[in-house]
């Protein structure tokens, strides 16, 4: 593997997540991969659980791991070719991408969209031009369209925790105060939409994702109805991709409770975290049995791990 971007980079899904599980069994079998093997990682926006499951993954393989905040760190980055750069850019991009190529064996880029334009954010820029110009393997750590290692936990969390051969899932919309990119709800219906699962989106007229990431997926805009007999309810915010990057109405009434999982299979209830606390979800659901959330934000060690073991096996 030398590009891990999305689902459309897996060869074969399911071995990718048996590996994740094996990996979870028997963390440090492979350390032997990463020697004298560096892994950087590079962020222009927060992390939390990216930034300390991606390193936690890469010195289980025996890698050395260098963290750049380039947002805050690194000089401020031209990505436009050919202008004159007698603005607020230091670097241009073709530079700094091959320089860090330099440095490490594999690459992560962090990078959230502007939500301002979408032809510029769904173009994927940024992202793209590390992979361009660093010329090493690079791993997406969330980008403008998509976030790979979240869903592929998400699908390890979702294969893990089954009771049903071919379980309901259900991704609903959730209330937030301020317009958040559709990068997650992308992803995982991306995965979903792979995966051996019945998979259904619930949101709010107006809060429909891209058609490019849902094919296959069932469509809903009746949560109770969605949510009835689901096996996993995955709970996230986005704001509209037409008009883009909008916030259409706060739809409180769509913060998930217990008495809405009384129409569930006794539902798992899931989210990529951070999550704001009544408001998004209710604490009785983040408090209680049901919810599996810092479960599937551990996988998260697990599906960085099974990808750059690919990756370093490719080198």
């Amino acid at each position: 593997m030398k590009l891990f971007s999305s689902v459309n980079d897996v060869a074969d899904v399911n071995a990718l997540v048996k590996e994740a599980l094996a990996l979870k069994q028997d963390p440090f079998a492979h350390q032997k991969l990463g020697k004298n093997k560096t892994l950087a990682l590079v962020f222009l926006n927060p992390s939390l659980r990216t930034r300390m499951s991606t390193q936690k993954a890469a010195i289980n393989l025996g890698m050395n791991v260098m963290v750049l905040n380039i947002d805050k760190e690194g000089w401020a980055l031209e990505l436009r070719d050919g202008v004159i750069m007698d603005g607020t850019t230091v670097e241009h991009i073709r530079e700094a991408a091959g320089v860090m190529g330099q440095y490490a064996d594999i690459i992560g880029v962090r990078s959230f969209p502007g939500l301002r334009n979408r032809e510029e954010d769904y173009s994927e820029m940024i992202f793209n031009k590390f992979v361009e110009f660093c010329k090493v393997p690079v791993v997406s750590l969330e980008s403008a369209t998509r976030h790979p290692l979240q869903s592929l936990a998400d699908l390890i969390t979702i294969e893990e925790l089954k009771t049903t051969a071919r379980p309901k899932v259900v991704l609903t919309w959730a209330p937030h105060i301020k317009p958040l990119p559709q990068a997650v709800p992308n992803s995982f219906s991306e995965w979903m939409c792979k995966a051996d699962v019945d998979f259904t989106i619930v949101q709010p007229k107006g809060y429909e994702l891209c058609t490019d990431f849902t094919q296959g997926a069932n469509i809903s805009y009746d949560q109770d109805e969605a949510l009835a007999g689901a096996d996993f309810i995955y709970v996230k915010n986005w704001s509209a991709y037409e008009p883009y990057g909008n916030i259409l109405g706060k739809h409180e009434e769509w913060m998930l409770t217990n008495k809405k999982l009384e129409q569930t299979n006794n539902a798992k209830v899931m989210h990529c975290l951070p999550v704001r606390r009544n408001l998004e979800l209710s604490d009785e659901i983040l408090d209680g049995p049901n919810s599996i959330v810092v479960h599937e934000a551990g996988n998260r060690v697990w599906a960085a791990q099974a990808v750059l073991k690919q990756m370093l096996e490719s080198l």
